[in-house]
């Protein structure tokens, strides 16, 4: 059992990683190589860069710097956190790991897909949580809108609940999973339509199918994901920390973008900083 396990290896999920280490805590980094940190061209207003550097080189050297500490680290994905017993089980796309602690530091993805009616159909048969919204669908015809092992991790949640489960691919290849009451829908969509809550899904090639409801699960699991299921307090997507960096849920931190404020580099190390030291606060007085 690790004493923490932190979620993403942008700069505020590494800084808290290196606090961690340091305070001599068994540490495990999780990252799916993917953040927003990448993306930026070069980076001018981050201390020590007199040239300034791209943000890929800087999220690559940060993980290289966690594994020069001794931290573990892992490229894999996290479908799901569990509390248990001693803490927490993380569960990833190749294996299972338990920890006295969490800290989410994933970052914002606006992974949302470009359908018509999925605004408008929030709260109204749009879902995004199996684990919280399931039982209201039971024994109903219920679409899951992803490809990915998120989306088979929603769809496992959902098969002993609903009547129906359909797999909407929205044209990516198709998941592996079995079901008697699963199909795999590839077709690209359209729109979703209804009246005061979602009715069907309407397809490019002009068919359509009846539905009750559709939980949205493309691409790789969020921070604010995670707190749903959770049963994290989150103000607007955003995850509500104290001053600690500790959510509502004991044990369980969150740093950087997840939390909002300004989006910045040094920003998101100050989180990393506090929330490793509350984490190490934390298993010291538990």
């Amino acid at each position: 059992m690790y004493d923490t396990i932190i979620i993403g290896a942008g700069p505020a999920g590494i800084t808290a990683g290196i606090y961690t280490q340091r305070g001599n805590l068994e540490t495990l980094i999780i990252h799916n190589c993917e953040s927003a940190l990448q993306k930026a061209t070069k980076i001018e207003n981050y201390y020590g860069f007199i040239d300034g550097i791209t943000g890929d080189k800087l999220y690559f050297n940060g993980i290289k710097q966690a594994e020069k500490l001794g931290i573990d680290v892992k490229n894999e994905e996290v479908i799901k956190i569990e509390p248990c017993a001693d803490g927490f089980k993380v569960t990833t796309n190749i294996k299972t790991y338990l920890s006295k602690s969490i800290i989410l530091a994933t970052g914002t993805k606006k992974k949302t897909p470009q359908i018509k009616g999925i605004k408008e159909f929030e709260g109204k048969g749009i879902s995004y949580c199996a684990i919280c919204d399931g039982f209201f669908y039971k024994d109903k015809t219920v679409a899951v809108i992803g490809s990915g092992s998120y989306a088979v991790s929603e769809a496992n949640d959902l098969i002993n609940i609903v009547s129906k489960l359909i797999i909407l691919t929205n044209g990516a290849e198709k998941p592996q999973i079995r079901g008697d009451n699963v199909e795999i829908n590839s077709k690209t969509i359209k729109e979703f339509v209804g009246n005061n809550k979602i009715e069907k899904v309407e397809f490019n090639d002009g068919t359509d199918l009846q539905i009750d409801g559709a939980f949205i699960a493309q691409g790789s699991a969020d921070s604010s994901d995670f707190a749903r299921k959770l049963g994290i307090i989150l103000n607007d997507s955003k995850i509500k920390v104290n001053e600690n960096m500790e959510t509502n849920i004991k044990g369980i931190f969150a740093c950087g973008d997840c939390i909002g404020g300004t989006l910045q580099i040094s920003k998101a190390v100050d989180d990393g900083m506090i929330a490793g030291l509350g984490v190490i606060r934390y298993l010291k007085n538990k």
